[in-house]
C-alpha cells in the first residue's frame, strides 16, 4: 500500500500512515503535521518523521497532502514550522495558499 495522508482534526494534525510490515496487514503513523485551525486559516506549527522511516520522502509527501488538503478546503496557510515553509519555498505553486501580505513574514 502507498503512504496515505489523513486530517485527524481531533488530534490537529494531518498523519502519514505506512505499512509496518511486508504483508500489508498492519499499518503505522509515521509522522505527523501539526497545525492550528482557525477562521478560514490553517497554521502549521510542526513537522515530524519518525526517524525510523527518515530518508523515504514521507517530509514531502506529507507536506503536499496537508496542502493540497488546504487548497481544496479553500484555506489561507501559516507555514510557522520550518518543514513546511521550506517546502513550500522549493514548491512555488504552493506560495498561493499564503495570504499575500504575510508571505514575506515567512521569506516567500
Amino acid at each position: 500500500m502507498e503512504p496515505r495522508i489523513t486530517d485527524r482534526p481531533e488530534r490537529s494534525r494531518y498523519e502519514i500512515v505506512v505499512d509496518a510490515d511486508a504483508g500489508g496487514d498492519a499499518t503505522e503513523t509515521a509522522g505527523f503535521a501539526e497545525y492550528h485551525l482557525s477562521e478560514g486559516e490553517i497554521a502549521f506549527i510542526h513537522t515530524e518523521i519518525d526517524p525510523r522511516f527518515g530518508g523515504r520522502g514521507l517530509g514531502g509527501l506529507l507536506a503536499r497532502g496537508a496542502l493540497d488538503d488546504a487548497r481544496d478546503r479553500g484555506l489561507r496557510v501559516l507555514p510557522y514550522c520550518p518543514f513546511i515553509r521550506g517546502w513550500i519555498g522549493k514548491h512555488p505553486a504552493y506560495a498561493d495558499l499564503v495570504p499575500p501580505e504575510r508571505r514575506a513574514r515567512f521569506g516567500l
